[in-house]
């Protein structure tokens, strides 16, 4: 094997000595993304086990999952390197060398459109849609499941839509700040109109979020490499070059225009949100439009809505309604497709079934404390999972690639470089997505739906998520009474488990007296202060939201290198540390608020409206340097990392707390950074200004770089 020197001369090395070095730069890129993944996962598992007394459900699988994580993003982030980003970084170079105006806006247009199909955190997105019950907000279900790939594409053509207005912002050699204010207000614009909409209203999170998920490890180096390569050309004879900073901020804020339009589209398909009875009805025949046929919508109402709306779809015949779920019953790929595993329709049988739903699958229940200590892992088909994922990869992946040599080949006319290296690249770009895009669903989503599932016990009382139990021969001569100081008779019994006694509600009907069964849900919390829902628990929350956020983004390593590009355009007035803590504190502030704002039912609308007006208004008096850096910081805020374990978090929290959904916390962490980012540019140049006026006049100008630094 050759090698090259510091002088460029090439030696030979042995091949043992080639592989001693690729082991040691393996091992360094792993433990990079280790620094990133397992910091974060071990405090919401340490948080999860220790602070709220629960244990990891599906461990097995999660452990999976951020192994899957791990070496998946290492996989990716390299194959980035090698394969997509040199396509990249020449197509920037040499584009505004080559082409006309109109052709730089077309392929800017495509560009941003085929990188964003290949985001890997994406794909959280459309396992999100399984925590939104259809018929409290049917636009958004049918968005998130339905028309998934059409979210993907709106989402797609907005950040598309970026890049055309930004080529045209360098090319005019326009500030930064019109642009701002002319889409935030018309997003504002869009936000009030959608909350007097029943379906729109539910839309905006999700719509908001959408902006922020798009500005990932994909997305945001090829946008900056054909933003910094046209700025430069732009630029040539003048001082405005502002080095590409701005392009992510409307890749970032563009899609939410364009899914809130879509969503305006599609509302008038789709009915309002209603009770479940009402939506199944036959009388609302809109209500089919939200799922792919009526096999689909029946599978939906049998695994999700209450017996009552269950029998509307069989027009109350209780016999067809068994008929049809003993069929499910007796079919494991119809089991694992309606419920998800057999496990899961054990405890849909004992939450929602009837007694005839009970005394049907009698022998089923009693199999639940065997086959619940697995959960999913049984009948989890990893070799199948994986091939999805890999699928998924290809069609990300390959359509990207292709785009760019053949801008390379028939436009530039020029040939690719180091073709070997690009398609090992490429290669390796699709086997690490693969692994990472299975590992956020196994790992990532699982851990964030748990902690947030979980959080809410810290403030008031629920039911332990998964923790259905059945007591074998149960008798009413052990059930006693007792009084509250309302003079409340409450019935209850004692429970001997594992040498430990402890006392449980007794609910007459949870008590099966044919099968001499009792079946209940634990009930836990709050485990900080009393009450109904208590402040403590809630502060509690909030603290842990805040160092969530403010740790996690302090290992993005896509933090660090833009901190040492804003020490360097600043002068050195802007320090890389300084950076670092305004945009996680930002985060943690930002994850903090959308926490608060999910367990309180608050808008995601009535919080974002002020930040960004007052983001407007500090904007307005922010020099155009830090103006560019601070709305772009909110991009990194979004990393492959932090936006699965955040929304899937929301969703958890949502689903115990009884919200619609938990979106908006992506967007709130974004906005507050920018808040943050700018807050600190204002504070930095306020300071400059003021030790330039001490200095005497005739040594501020020879020594103006020294004190900026």
């Amino acid at each position: 094997m050759k090698r090259k020197n510091a002088k460029g001369q090439e030696f030979k090395v042995s091949s043992a000595e080639a592989f001693r070095w690729i082991l040691r730069y393996v091992k360094q890129k792993i433990a990079e993304q280790l620094k990133v993944v397992l910091g974060i996962i071990l405090y919401l598992m340490l948080f999860q086990v220790l602070v709220l007394g629960t244990p990891i459900i599906d461990a097995g699988l999660i452990g999976l999952g951020i192994v899957m994580v791990v070496l998946g993003l290492t996989l990716f982030l390299e194959g980035l390197l090698l394969g997509i980003m040199p396509m990249g970084e020449e197509v920037g170079i040499q584009l505004p060398q080559k082409a006309k105006s109109r052709t730089i806006l077309i392929v800017a247009l495509l560009l941003g459109v085929a990188a964003t199909f290949a985001e890997p955190a994406l794909g959280v997105l459309k396992t999100a849609g399984s925590s939104v019950q259809a018929w409290r907000a049917p636009l958004l279900y049918l968005i998130l499941n339905k028309h998934s790939a059409l979210l993907i594409t709106a989402i797609a053509i907005g950040v598309g839509i970026s890049m055309v207005l930004s080529m045209i912002r360098f090319i005019k050699g326009w500030s930064l700040k019109p642009f701002l204010y002319v889409v935030v207000p018309t997003m504002m614009a869009l936000s009030i109109a959608s909350l007097f909409h029943p379906n729109l209203r539910n839309l905006l999170g999700l719509a908001w979020d959408s902006g922020s998920v798009t500005t990932g490890p994909v997305t945001v180096p090829l946008v900056l490499a054909l933003g910094i390569g046209f700025s430069h050309i732009a630029s040539q004879g003048s001082d405005d070059n502002d080095g590409g900073f701005g392009v992510a901020t409307l890749a970032s804020l563009v899609p939410m225009i364009i899914v809130i339009s879509m969503g305006f589209m599609l509302s008038f398909q789709v009915p309002v949100p209603m009770s479940d009875i009402d939506f199944f009805s036959p009388e609302n025949p809109k209500s089919e439009y939200v799922f792919r046929d009526k096999t689909e919508m029946t599978d939906y109402a049998i695994a999700n809505a209450s017996l009552p709306a269950q029998l509307v779809l069989f027009d109350n015949d209780m016999p067809r309604l068994l008929d049809y779920v003993r069929e499910i019953s007796q079919d494991e790929s119809r089991m694992h497709e309606v419920f998800g595993s057999k496990s899961k329709f054990q405890q849909w049988v004992y939450c929602y079934g009837n007694d005839e739903f009970k005394d049907e699958f009698a022998y089923m229940i009693t199999e639940e404390a065997d086959s619940g200590k697995n959960g999913s892992v049984a009948g989890f088909n990893f070799w199948g999972y994986l091939w999805r994922n890999f699928l998924s990869a290809i069609q990300a992946i390959v359509p990207l690639s292709i785009f760019l040599l053949a801008l390379l080949y028939f436009v530039l006319r020029e040939k690719l470089r180091k073709a070997d290296e690009i398609f090992f690249g490429l290669t390796i770009a699709v086997i690490g997505m693969t692994l990472f895009g299975g590992g956020i669903e196994l790992g990532l989503a699982k851990m964030g739906d748990q902690v947030g599932s979980n959080i809410p016990v810290s403030f008031m009382e629920m039911e332990v998520p998964g923790g259905q139990r059945t007591i074998q021969g149960f008798d009413e001569d052990m059930v006693y009474q007792s009084l509250t100081p309302t003079g409340d008779k409450e019935e209850f019994f004692f429970l001997n488990e594992d040498g430990k006694t402890t006392t449980i509600s007794y609910d007459k009907e949870n008590y099966d007296l044919n099968q001499g069964i009792y079946r209940y849900t634990p009930k836990r919390g709050p485990l900080f202060g009393k009450g109904r829902i208590t402040l403590l628990g809630i502060i509690v929350v909030m603290i842990f939201a805040f160092i969530m956020g403010y740790s996690a983004t302090l290992a993005e390593p896509a933090l660090s290198a833009m901190g040492i590009t804003v020490e360097d355009l600043t002068v050195g007035a802007f320090k890389k540390s300084m950076l670092i803590q305004a945009v996680a504190i930002g985060v943690g502030v930002g994850i903090m608020l959308g926490v608060a704002q999910v367990i309180w039912h608050i808008h995601i609308f009535y919080l974002l409206a002020p930040i960004y007006t007052l983001l407007l208004f500090v904007t307005h008096f922010s020099t155009e340097e830090y103006v560019n850096i601070g709305w772009d910081s909110a991009a990194v805020t979004t990393g492959p990392i932090t936006v699965p374990l955040v929304l899937s978090m929301g969703l958890g929290i949502g689903g115990q707390v009884g919200a619609i959904e938990g979106f908006g916390i992506v967007s709130l962490a974004s906005c507050c950074t920018i808040v943050s980012v700018l807050s600190m540019g204002l504070y930095v140049n306020l300071k400059r200004k003021r030790l330039l006026n001490v200095m005497p006049e005739s040594h501020s100008d020879f020594e103006a770089e020294d004190v900026a630094a």
